[in-house]
């Protein structure tokens, strides 16, 4: 169980990394924020951890394999940070989590 929700905390750190650089690649001279980075990361870690921890323990079965193993775990927590993402946004109504500059 451990191993799962380590690999799912870890899809959650790359979906947090592929968004900030995302939002870095975007604008010009947008400044590195250390505690903004590692703060989005943490809660991308957790969110991956949370989501991959109610999926294996509630005990879905899921319609191409019979268990969780490690990689789908790891997407699990990848498509979690994504899920929250967009129910954010569909629940302010807005079209970015953030205003542009």
């Amino acid at each position: 169980m451990v191993n799962l929700l380590l690999a799912g905390a870890g899809g959650g750190v790359v979906r947090g990394l592929m968004g900030l650089t995302k939002h870095r690649l975007s604008y010009k001279e947008v400044e590195f924020k250390p505690l903004y980075f590692f703060g989005t990361v943490g809660v991308s870690a957790f969110i991956g951890l949370t989501v991959t921890w109610a999926i294996v323990d509630s005990g879905l079965s899921l319609p191409f394999t019979t268990t969780v193993n490690t990689a789908i775990a790891f997407i699990i927590g990848y498509a979690g940070g994504d899920f929250i993402e967009n129910l954010y946004k569909i629940l302010l109504k807005q079209p970015n989590l953030f205003k542009k500059p």
